[in-house]
C-alpha cells in the first residue's frame, strides 16, 4: 500500500537525519529525481530539519538576534514545505488524470499531499516520542506518560495511514475527484505582502 512505502521511507529520512543530528548538515537524497520517493523523502526531510529548527527557537536564552536569523529559516522552510505538498500533488493529478469521475462523485476534504504531510509529521512525533518513552534518565512516571502517548500515535498511524490508501483508492475508481487548490500564501509574495511591498 502506498501509505506503508511513504512512511517507510519517512523513516528512513528520520534515522538519516539523526545520524549527525544537526540542522546544517547536507542533504543526500538517495533516490532518483523522477520518482516519487524522491519527493517523499525531500518532504520529510524539511520536515525533520524544521522540527529542531522549532526545539532551538524556544530555547529561553536563544539570543533575539539567532532568533529572528531562526524565524527566517523556518518562514523558508514552511515555503518549501508547502511548494513540496503541491509537487507531491501534481504527481497524484498526472497519476490519475485519464481516471473517468462517476456522476456522483465526492470531493475529499483534503488531498492526498497534504494528508500525506500530516503522515510525514506523524512520523517525527512517533520518532520522538518512542525516545521519551525509552529515556534512562526519565522518571517512571514521564516514561508511562510517554508510552501511552506513543500508542496512541501508533493507532493515529493506522488510522491515517488507511484514509490515505481508501481515498487513493476511491480516486482510482472515480469515486472522489481528485482537485487540489494551490495554497496561495500571502505574507511571502512581495506583492501581496503590504509590510514587504512597502519596502520595494
Amino acid at each position: 500500500m502506498f501509505s506503508n512505502s511513504a512512511f517507510r521511507i519517512f523513516e528512513e529520512s528520520i534515522v538519516n537525519y539523526h545520524i549527525k543530528d544537526d540542522v546544517n548538515q547536507p542533504f543526500n537524497n538517495p533516490y532518483p529525481e523522477t520518482d516519487i520517493d524522491h519527493l517523499l523523502y525531500r518532504k520529510n526531510w524539511i520536515d525533520t530539519v524544521q522540527w529542531h529548527y522549532e526545539d532551538i527557537i524556544r530555547d529561553p536564552e536563544i539570543d533575539p538576534v539567532k532568533a529572528l536569523a531562526l524565524k527566517r529559516k523556518i518562514d523558508a522552510s514552511n515555503q518549501d514545505r508547502t511548494d513540496l505538498v503541491e509537487y507531491i500533488d501534481s504527481y497524484f493529478l498526472n497519476k490519475y488524470q485519464s481516471v473517468q469521475t462517476l456522476p456522483n462523485a465526492r470531493i475529499n476534504t483534503e488531498s492526498p499531499a497534504w494528508a500525506i504531510d500530516r503522515l510525514s509529521i506523524l512520523a517525527l512525533k512517533i520518532y520522538h516520542m518512542q525516545e521519551e518513552a525509552t529515556r534512562t534518565d526519565a522518571s517512571e512516571e514521564h516514561l508511562k506518560k510517554c508510552s501511552q502517548k506513543l500508542n496512541v500515535l501508533l493507532e493515529q498511524k493506522e488510522d491515517l495511514s488507511s484514509a490515505i490508501d481508501q481515498l487513493l483508492t476511491d480516486i482510482e475508481k472515480g469515486d472522489i475527484f481528485m482537485k487540489t487548490y494551490r495554497q496561495m500564501k500571502m505574507y511571502n509574495d512581495e506583492e501581496l505582502n503590504p509590510v514587504l511591498r512597502g519596502q520595494k
